[in-house]
């Protein structure tokens, strides 16, 4: 009975310090659709805030050739222009940090110019347009510039341009929140919950334009000036989101800039830097949940286990099957089609008699029967010009060949670019299933922008994190920055 006790003894003992031995928990396998700026931040994210404990191997598939996305680049006449996602804001910290962090070079879009000459077309006059000086004397285009500020006043009314730049200042303000630290900034489940806490979500309520009307803007500033912003950045009206327009007017600021070489190699070099499985030419076909793992299935045959799948792309035009099904609120995509021409623009059909008439960036009035959104002029050759046109249709041949007197390249891109905006909004979840299937994209319908993907990324990088650890308190996150530089470059890239 004494040997049986020491037996029993002994097994209890053996049996506590087995349970107190800590558990071997293997790392965490993250699958992520798509490698666009968000693809590519949400990995990114990862990697800075877990060690290689938590997070292990993750996978990016990308259907094309190349990463970035709707981030890319045209090369016409011999030089290389943004063909998407193209301009940045100087309070765009995420990809000022990606920008140092990755030791790429920033510079300014030619169509950011503070000097470019502009001109409001509504199919068959300039209702507005700038003066245009040629010298390249800092004191001549300093008294144009100034004599264009007097106009511009003397059209839309001082107080008009004031309280625009202050609805403008107001919505940036809020959206700084997001850059907050860690101990006063919580992860957020849902978009919602998101867009309250930064006091955005009233915007996303009603239209631009109610909220302009609001806030006492002239009718001529917002059929004409907020209008033609509204169309080149987003394609659409001012019946888009309040929030959608703000973003669009911050777009057409001061201290514009973009990547030199291409806005993609944010994308490319984050995942280079990220420790990332990348698999180009390789398009997802069905996502199931097999009870601990999900399984994706590819147009290559293969088959991939992760615990984790984040959607990187718009689900709007994708047929990928989910197993279980997912629920999200329809939505459009609004295509706009970028075209590239190296020629000479036809003056005769903007009623003028010299090219040199024509301003630098045309823009037009909502109007359906106005073929484009925006013709700008990128670069200027010995002989000719590089052109870049944005139209909600394609643009056919006979119509470029009435707009350009001389056609010596062209180049067309049809974009699924940007959700097509309207008010009040609805979102899709940023958790699909209520497990660790994620969706990226469902903050694009408050704005898309490359910052706010990466906004959005990281948002979902710490929401992912804080579930796999089973912490329930989201409103103070214990997270922590960890560094990680050792990554393989994919020399694809």
């Amino acid at each position: 009975m004494n040997k049986q006790h020491q037996r029993i003894t002994s097994l209890v003992i053996c049996s506590i310090l087995l349970l107190l031995q800590p558990f071997h928990v293997h790392p965490h396998t993250v699958c992520i659709i798509g490698s666009g700026i968000g693809g590519a931040s949400v990995a990114h994210f990862l990697r800075r805030y877990s060690d290689p404990k938590t997070i292990g191997q993750i996978r990016i598939f990308e259907r094309n050739g190349v990463v970035g996305g709707r981030m890319a680049t045209v090369t016409i006449a011999g030089e290389t222009f943004e063909a998407g996602g193209s301009i940045l804001h100087p309070k765009n910290y995420h990809a000022l940090n990606y920008t140092k962090y990755l030791n790429l070079q920033a510079s300014k879009p030619k169509h950011a110019d503070d000097s470019l000459s502009l001109g409001i077309w509504d199919g068959h006059k300039f209702v507005y347009k700038t003066l245009n000086s040629k010298s390249n004397l800092p004191i001549i285009r300093r008294l144009v510039s100034f004599a264009n500020s007097i106009i511009m006043l003397l059209r839309y009314g001082v107080f008009s341009l004031f309280r625009m730049s202050s609805f403008v200042e107001v919505a940036v303000n809020k959206f700084l929140r997001y850059y907050e630290v860690f101990e006063s900034r919580p992860v957020f489940e849902s978009v919602e919950g998101m867009l309250k806490w930064a006091g955005l979500y009233n915007l996303t309520r009603r239209t631009l334009g109610e909220e302009l009307v609001e806030v006492g803007l002239s009718p001529l500033l917002i059929q004409e000036l907020v209008t033609i912003i509204t169309r080149i950045n987003y394609g659409q009206s001012v019946n888009i989101s309040g929030l959608a327009g703000a973003v669009s007017l911050a777009g057409s600021g001061g201290g514009l800039w973009a990547v030199e070489g291409g806005n993609w190699q944010m994308a490319a070099g984050l995942i280079n830097r990220s420790d990332v499985v990348l698999h180009l030419h390789e398009e997802i076909e069905s996502v199931s949940y097999l009870g601990d793992v999900y399984e994706l299935n590819s147009t290559e045959g293969k088959s991939y286990n992760c615990q984790v799948a984040v959607v990187a792309t718009p689900l709007d035009e994708l047929n990928i099957l989910f197993n279980p099904g997912i629920s999200i609120p329809p939505r459009k995509l609004q295509h706009t089609h970028a075209t590239f021409v190296r020629g000479l623009l036809n003056p005769a059909y903007f009623g003028l008699d010299e090219i040199s008439d024509i301003p630098e960036l045309v823009g037009t009035i909502e109007s359906v029967d106005l073929p484009f959104t925006s013709i700008s002029i990128l670069k200027q050759h010995e002989k000719d010009m590089t052109y870049k046109i944005f139209s909600r249709k394609p643009m056919a041949d006979a119509l470029l060949d009435d707009i350009f007197s001389l056609r010596v390249e062209t180049i067309k891109i049809n974009w699924a670019a940007y959700p097509h905006y309207h008010a009040p909004e609805t979102y899709a979840p940023f958790i699909l299933d209520g497990k660790h299937l994620y969706y990226f994209n469902a903050f694009e319908n408050a704005a898309s922008t490359m910052e706010t993907s990466a906004v959005s990324a990281e948002n979902i990088a710490r929401l992912i994190l804080l579930r796999l650890s089973g912490q329930v308190d989201y409103s103070s996150p214990n997270l922590q920055s960890f560094s990680n530089d050792s990554a393989e470059n994919h020399s694809e890239l």
